[in-house]
């Protein structure tokens, strides 16, 4: 990706012009909000009304351009405890009115210090309600922001030469380079071996939390290095880019399947889970972002509000059991809004994933019990 980047503005009271275009021509102005510059990606929307932080720093949203629908953000600034990664991963951020004090007795830095310090570009402009219905009813595309072009046509050139997320290989860029451990919190019950495809920091805290000493692996971990740890059970994460072009996860998934280990996926996780098991993917016309999806479990009726951050679903028959190479399976969640895939499991192996986040910082947590189902699993397991 081609990006260009200045000097920091006043992120409190951004004076200078910026311009965001979209790869169809649609183009809105406004004011710039953190570094100046140019920047480009996939631009979406965020529905979330609190968790800015988390969503910035999320692996998921690496190389794109993130809206927010709520009108005001960063009014309780930045602080040192909430990241999921060690630095921002959006590649832009527009919002509607920057908030122009922070307040929070947590809060460290301003979010427009925190966005000039990390280099990223955004936009501070009137139409974000406008531009949301626009990707609504067009579907994600890419786009551009810059605090430096003044031509629609030039920067809208550069963003037709920016790459697509179709096809995009993602993981690799986000994901871990070395193993690292997340000790248990409390007795260790479990060992787990999580495959780090884009993870978010509160996702092995959670598994801590419940007694599991988490071994965080790179991406292109194979199958016989994440058995090499012996693991209880076997964990794959969220992360950005297309499923279809993350064949080595594949692959992994499918050798970890094969031993019969406990395994659990979250969001890229489900995708991957999938694919192992024979499954399509597709993208969505504008995803699922935000923290307020309701999804509902197709065994018991209960329907949890969710977060999500997911541009790219499974297909898969949601109206009765299939079968794979590792026996028949089923979709287990579905999506209230517009009925896609969230959740899928193995029938006669301990394997199980869902689409959406039940570590979901900063909430809801109504999904949160899927961990304690995880270690029941693999509780099981040792039980023989």
């Amino acid at each position: 990706m081609s990006m260009q980047r200045k000097e920091a503005m006043d992120p409190t009271h951004p004076t200078n012009e910026a311009m965001l275009v979209l790869e169809d021509g649609r183009t809105f102005h406004g004011t710039g909000f953190g570094a100046a510059g140019e920047t480009f990606g996939e631009m979406v929307f965020n529905t979330g009304m609190t968790g800015y932080q988390e969503t910035l720093t999320d692996p998921s949203y690496h190389r794109q351009i993130v809206a927010m629908t709520a009108p005001h953000i960063g009014n309780t600034g930045v602080n040192d405890e909430d990241p999921e990664s060690g630095r921002i991963q959006v590649a832009g951020y527009v919002v509607r009115e920057p908030a122009r004090i922070a307040s929070n007795w947590r809060s460290r830095r301003s979010l427009g210090d925190e966005l000039a310090a990390a280099g990223v570009v955004g936009i501070a402009m009137p139409g974000t309600r406008a531009l949301t219905r626009h990707l609504r009813d067009r579907g994600a595309m890419r786009a551009g922001i810059s605090t430096t072009e003044t031509d629609p046509a030039a920067l809208l050139e550069r963003v037709l030469a920016s790459p697509s997320m179709v096809g995009a290989d993602l993981a690799r860029e986000v994901g871990t380079t070395e193993p690292y451990v997340v000790p248990a919190i409390g007795a260790r019950r479990f060992t787990v071996a999580a495959v780090d495809l884009g993870i978010k920091a509160m996702t092995p805290h959670r598994m801590a939390e419940r007694g599991c000493e988490v071994h965080v692996l790179p991406p292109t971990s194979t199958a016989e290095e994440i058995l090499a740890l012996r693991p209880d059970g076997v964990f794959f994460s969220n992360g950005p880019g297309d499923p279809a072009a993350a064949d080595y996860a594949v692959a992994a998934l499918r050798g970890v399947l094969d031993a019969g280990v406990p395994f659990f996926g979250i969001c890229f996780g489900n995708q991957i889970f999938g694919r192992a098991l024979g499954l399509g993917t597709y993208k969505l016309r504008f995803g699922h972002r935000g923290i307020n999806q309701p999804v509902q479990d197709r065994a018991t009726g209960r329907v949890d509000v969710s977060a999500h951050n997911h541009g790219f679903a499974v297909e898969a028959p949601v109206d009765r059991a299939f079968d794979t190479p590792y026996g028949r399976a089923e979709v287990t969640h579905v999506n209230l809004n517009d009925g896609c895939v969230e959740g899928l499991r193995l029938i006669d192996r301990p394997a199980f994933s869902v689409q959406y986040h039940p570590e979901a910082a900063a909430g809801p947590h109504d999904a949160t019990g899927l961990f304690d189902r995880f270690c029941e699993l693999m509780d099981r397991k040792e039980q023989g």
